[in-house]
């Protein structure tokens, strides 16, 4: 889904654990501290136990950090750097430099487990209608995927959060969109979903570049959210005829418009995560603003 030139990768860098205890640390569902019921087959892990017998992220993140770095110095095909940690990051982003252009690869640290879901995702997943029940029932049987990722409303920072990650079953959702089985095959019908997700991203990150500061709370991951609800809500691959492109892309822009005026985006899988919070209502609105001209005005930033 990249929209301009291809420069950027994320990586999952993903360690299998048999079972791991979830603790929430919050009331999004989306946070855990996470500990080891018994003692683990993967003894490596014990070093990085915090004083509370939790796995830090912290800790596991700094290790892995300092083994890429040591393994950055031996590649000589390529200038390649390790930039400068990101407070409450999970990725360690290496800079490859060498022409034709500069690359920035991110290595986020994940853990996979093989257990069931939390409860938070229970009435997540909402694909019955468009992809179907059989579809969700795969999904869910799938691992556990954690990154090591910092949740800011810790009343102490203390580095040992985990958020759920999905990422994987996206990928899977935007591969095989169709309610068909054939949307998009070299022989099926054509339709515009990718097209409308390509083009919120690319004015989302437009805007971004002209307003960075009014608009750092928001990431592709809003649009990505607002677009995975809209497959929801026009489940058929006729709602996103190829030639409809302009229709179904407005349709789509009046959905997220409207999350950003009530201040209300669900998490796609986990409902009660509300990625537009009710504080940042200010930006929430300055963006509405920013894309209310946008499309008042047939989208100069297109025509740029």
């Amino acid at each position: 889904l990249q929209v301009f030139e291809p420069n950027e990768f994320d990586i999952m860098l993903v360690m299998p654990v048999a079972r791991l205890q979830l603790d929430e640390c919050d009331d999004t569902g989306a946070y855990y501290y996470l500990s080891f019921k018994r003692n683990p087959k993967e003894k490596y892990l014990l070093k990085f136990l915090d004083e509370d017998g939790k796995l830090s992220a912290f800790k596991m993140l700094q290790a892995l950090r300092k083994i890429i770095k040591e393994e950055v110095k031996n590649i000589k095909s390529a200038e390649v750097t390790v930039k400068r940690r990101k407070a409450g990051s999970p990725a360690i982003t290496l800079q490859i430099k060498n022409p034709p252009a500069e690359i920035s690869v991110d290595i986020i640290l994940t853990l996979e487990v093989q257990q069931s879901w939390p409860p938070s995702t229970q009435d997540g997943l909402k694909i019955e209608q468009w992809l179907g029940r059989k579809v969700r029932g795969e999904f869910r049987n799938r691992s556990l995927y954690l990154v090591a990722k910092q949740n800011k409303k810790e009343k102490v920072l203390r580095g040992n959060t985990w958020r759920l990650s999905f990422s994987h079953i996206e990928k899977a959702m935007l591969n095989n969109h169709g309610s068909s089985k054939t949307c998009c095959e070299s022989d099926g019908p054509k339709c515009c979903r990718k097209g409308c997700l390509k083009l919120l991203k690319y004015l989302l990150e437009q805007l971004k570049m002209q307003h960075t500061k009014q608009l750092e709370k928001f990431c592709s991951y809003h649009v990505k959210t607002a677009f995975f609800h809209s497959c929801v809500m026009w489940p058929n691959d006729t709602d996103w005829q190829s030639g409809d492109l302009e229709h179904c892309f407005q349709k789509y822009l009046g959905y997220f418009l409207d999350c950003l005026q009530k201040s209300q985006l669900p998490h796609f899988f986990i409902p009660q995560y509300n990625l537009l919070s009710p504080e940042d209502k200010a930006s929430n609105d300055f963006l509405s603003r920013l894309l209310n001209y946008e499309l008042n005005n047939r989208f100069p930033i297109f025509q740029e």
